[in-house]
């Protein structure tokens, strides 16, 4: 068994906790929450041994090989460094850091450390997701010509939620953080490394209510983002994200080639895991759908559909950590997501394309 210590109790007790009890090779050992109290009753309530204020108190347990992050964008980089720093594999969410030094140089501990460290990006075990990679990689499009990728929700569209961190621009908030990083994280694992991007980013609510003060507070990150990619192939691809509207296709991505046309998308407005499907045609004949097989069907469903990719995140970390062995994603994709989230942000300030360097290239440098 490995054991498993917990910091991020928002996300960490919809999905981290469920799924690493789920897990048949882990368990979770200890929770970390900067308030003792809230440490101490969530582990209570999860049947949790060990609870505590102190990153570095858990980390020093003995019991715990493996810690996973799930706290705001702001705090990974110093929580993710003394996990790494102790010799405990890690699992962090994403956005990986606030920026892609920093994301850098958390990959090159985790190497130094001969520790396993991976990132939740749980688009590449979703299973239409999956089946709509292996048509890719037989070429059922043949020579890419376009992609298209709608991203559109709600989560932000009321103007009456409060101010928090995901408002702050320093704290890693806003939609390319949350819903950017997957995108372009899958991005690059479907079609390959980009060559240059051009962002434009807005704010569509721009104050809302501080809860502690009751005051309206400006809000700095953005709400919506248009951003046109050119891979290192010369394909176009068109981003649109949004978390401020209420579309009724919430996550489609269009892939048009000479070939054919492939498909994968999902209009389930609760749920961003369950309700894809996938659908293709060749020239000339109908758009149909494409049945997704058995083997890559979820064995289990949870009511929140992430808890069923999230245990295939841990099953590829769990095997990593058995043959010692660095896997896909690791911490390296999460540099190279968080690399295209910068050069947005630059893009979008200089109003113009940015060049976007190899991955090798910057790793290098």
């Amino acid at each position: 068994m490995i054991g498993v210590a917990i910091a991020g109790t928002g996300f960490g007790q919809k999905v981290h906790i469920p799924g690493f009890k789920a897990h048949p090779r882990t368990e979770v050992v200890a929770v970390y929450h900067r308030d003792i109290n809230k440490a101490k009753a969530i582990a209570e309530s999860h049947n949790i041994r060990h609870a505590s204020d102190s990153l570095a108190d858990i980390v020093a347990l003995p019991e715990v090989q493996a810690v996973s992050i799930s706290t705001p964008p702001f705090l990974h980089y110093e929580m993710a460094k003394t996990v790494l720093q102790a010799g405990k594999h890690l699992l962090l969410e994403k956005p990986t850091t606030l920026n892609a030094i920093e994301a850098k140089e958390l990959y090159q501990l985790a190497k130094a450390k001969s520790v396993i460290a991976t990132v939740d990006f749980e688009f590449r075990f979703v299973p239409a997701w999956q089946l709509f990679a292996e048509l890719l990689s037989e070429d059922y499009v043949g020579k890419l010509r376009l992609i298209k990728i709608d991203w559109l929700g709600s989560s932000r569209a009321d103007t009456s939620r409060p101010w928090n961190w995901y408002s702050d621009k320093d704290k890693g908030g806003g939609a390319l953080g949350s819903l950017g990083s997957h995108a372009f994280d899958y991005i690059h694992w479907l079609f390959g490394p980009v060559r240059r991007l051009n962002a434009h980013l807005t704010t569509a609510i721009p104050t809302r209510v501080d809860p502690v003060s009751g005051e309206s507070k400006p809000v700095n990150t953005d709400d919506n983002c248009i951003l046109t990619l050119e891979l290192a192939n010369g394909t176009p691809c068109q981003l649109s994200i949004s978390a401020v509207v209420h579309a009724p296709r919430t996550h489609w991505v269009e892939v048009y080639g000479d070939r054919g046309t492939l498909i994968v998308g999902s209009e389930n407005q609760k749920d961003y895991i369950h309700g894809f499907r996938v659908w293709g045609s060749q020239p000339g004949k109908p758009l149909t759908e494409i049945e997704i097989p058995n083997r890559l069907i979820f064995p289990k469903n949870y009511a929140d559909g992430r808890i069923s990719a999230f245990i295939r995140v841990i099953d590829q970390w769990v095997q990593g950590i058995d043959n010692n062995k660095e896997i896909t994603p690791s911490l390296r994709e999460g540099i190279y997501s968080q690399l295209l989230m910068d050069l947005s942000h630059e893009s979008h300030q200089k109003a113009s394309w940015i060049d976007v360097p190899s991955l090798e290239g910057f790793l290098r440098n």
